[in-house]
């Protein structure tokens, strides 16, 4: 395998090294607006592992963005962070993996990869201006916190895409030994964080799975990820048209019940559609708690 330049982005790359700042020794993400990215609980359960969230497109999307669903407000976004940005590429053998990365591609104390749904790319999760600027805010998080994010394209939801992100994590662990790893899934990236989670390899190396809008999987309880007590956040919109809300609490309550202290977490986003829980999540109260299992 070998880890190779974009071509489009090779001077962006040389100038986000030369900026690059030391890993912070924390082993929690510091804040990062998280008044303007906090969500509004409604109710809560189980010692507060499951939350209802108020969920209004009036405010959370006409009130977070100057035009809706296309840029956010500038009090969202910190475009700085796009100095940390290196658009760069892996060759696997399962073929070509294209990425950007976000921070310290090199000694990351923590790497954050998000996997897109269908008809995505790599370019998606790192879009700063749209989902009411939580892409800018992870960056952000991950940038100024010792961190990589790094958002890929694979080729299917399959095993082949699964083998490709397979590689990736792997190299990336060479270049960040100490890394903790966390996979977040959107829609049918889902999918992937599924096949992910029955690797022994992959899991052994992962320090949480998250699922946004994820389509379910019914043997979860029969895998790797959760014999490792991999700790898991599941986020989902109650009115989600795409993948119903049932089968994200069942999986819920199968590990909260059906396994006594197993690490999970959802929040239930009231009156949300599919493209909810990618805006609302709460990147750094749920990226902290999987750190501190």
């Amino acid at each position: 395998m070998r880890l190779i330049q974009h071509p489009l982005l090779l001077c962006l790359t040389v100038f986000a090294v030369l900026i690059a700042t030391p890993a912070m020794a924390q082993p929690t993400l510091a804040p990062f607006k998280d008044d303007l990215f906090a969500n509004r609980v409604v109710e809560e359960r189980d010692g507060g592992a499951f939350r209802v969230v108020d969920y209004d497109e009036m405010r959370d999307i006409n009130g977070r963005d100057a035009v809706p669903e296309r840029r956010a407000k500038r009090a969202y976004l910190d475009l700085s962070v796009r100095r940390r940005e290196s658009s760069l590429a892996l060759q696997t053998d399962a073929g070509l993996v294209p990425f950007l990365a976000t921070g310290k591609t090199r000694g990351a104390s923590v790497i954050t990869i998000f996997l897109h749904g269908q008809g995505g790319d790599e370019k998606l999760g790192s879009r700063d201006l749209t989902f009411g600027g939580n892409f800018n805010r992870i960056r952000n998080l991950m940038a100024r916190n010792g961190g990589l994010y790094v958002t890929p394209t694979f080729r299917d939801f399959g095993e082949t895409g699964a083998e490709q992100i397979a590689s990736l994590i792997d190299e990336l662990l060479k270049r960040s030994p100490d890394a903790e790893v966390i996979v977040a899934c959107g829609s049918m990236g889902g999918a992937i964080c599924h096949r992910l989670a029955n690797r022994a390899s992959t899991v052994a190396d992962l320090a949480g799975l998250i699922f946004l809008a994820a389509p379910p999987a019914g043997d979860f309880l029969s895998s790797t990820a959760f014999r490792a007590r991999v700790p898991v956040f599941i986020a989902h919109g109650s009115r989600d048209p795409v993948f119903a809300i049932d089968d994200a609490e069942r999986l819920y309550e199968q590990l909260r019940n059906g396994a006594g202290t197993y690490p999970v977490r959802m929040d239930r986003y009231e009156s949300g559609n599919h493209g909810t829980p990618i805006r609302m999540v709460d990147w750094r109260r749920t990226i902290n708690w999987m750190l501190s299992n």
